[in-house]
C-alpha cells in the first residue's frame, strides 16, 4: 500500500530566516552562549532543531551569524562614532552609543559581545575566543582613530593612543556590565560624561 509522502518537517511555511536570526540574537544576548539552550533558541525562532541546523548550521555557527548581525545592528554605533571629526567626539559617541544600546527597553540589557561568553566550558572556548577577538578588533579601530588624531594635531603629541583607546573601550564595557546589573540609562550617561570631563586624559 502506497502512502502519501509529506514535505520536509520542521521548517514552517513562510519561514523568515532574517526574523529567525533576529530572535536568536535576542536569546544569545539575554542568556549568553552557553545559557542559550537549543530548545530555547528553536522555540524563539519558531523552527525545529532540524530546520535550525539546515538553515544556520550548529549552535556555534548560528552564534557567529548572530554576532555579525549584532555588529552591524545594535553595535553599529562604533563605526559611525569613528567618523566623528574629533577624538573627543569619537569617545563621546562611543560611550553614548554604548549607553543607548545596553539600556534599550525592548532589548536585553548589557552587551552580547562583552557578556556572551566570558566564562565557558571546553565546548564554548571557540566562541569565547571569537568574542575576545571581536573586542580586540573594536579596541584596535579606536586606537588607530586616536593615532590619526595625534598625527593630525587634534590630540597632543604626547598622547598615548593605545592607552586612551583602552580607557574608552574598557569604560564602555563597564557601562555594559552595569546596564546588565540594572543601572539606569540616565545614571550611566552621567558616568560617561564624567569620564570625559578632563579630556584629553593621557
Amino acid at each position: 500500500m502506497e502512502t502519501k509522502q509529506n514535505g520536509p518537517v520542521g521548517r514552517p511555511r513562510g519561514f523568515d530566516a532574517d526574523e529567525a536570526l533576529e530572535r536568536a540574537m535576542l536569546v544569545f544576548w539575554e542568556h549568553g552562549y552557553e545559557g542559550a539552550s537549543t530548545a530555547c533558541l528553536t522555540n524563539a525562532m519558531g523552527i525545529s532543531t532540524t530546520s535550525m541546523y539546515a538553515a544556520f548550521g550548529n549552535k556555534e555557527k548560528l552564534f557567529r551569524k548572530v554576532l555579525e548581525r549584532y555588529t552591524e545592528g545594535p553595535s553599529g554605533y562604533l563605526p559611525r562614532a569613528l567618523e566623528e571629526p574629533t577624538a573627543l567626539g569619537v569617545a563621546t559617541a562611543i560611550l553614548a552609543g554604548t549607553v543607548r544600546t545596553t539600556t534599550r527597553p525592548a532589548h536585553p540589557h548589557g552587551c552580547l559581545g562583552v557578556q556572551g561568553a566570558l566564562t565557558v566550558s571546553d565546548s564554548g572556548r571557540e566562541v569565547r575566543d571569537l568574542l575576545v577577538a571581536w573586542r580586540d578588533n573594536g579596541y584596535s579601530c579606536v586606537r588607530e582613530r586616536f593615532q590619526r588624531a595625534v598625527d593630525d594635531g587634534d590630540l597632543p603629541p604626547q598622547t598615548d593612543p593605545g592607552l586612551l583607546a583602552r580607557y574608552v573601550t574598557t569604560f564602555a564595557y563597564g557601562i555594559a556590565v552595569q546596564a546588565a546589573s540594572g543601572v539606569g540609562r540616565d545614571e550611566l550617561q552621567e558616568l560617561a560624561d564624567a569620564a570625559l570631563r578632563n579630556w584629553p586624559l593621557f
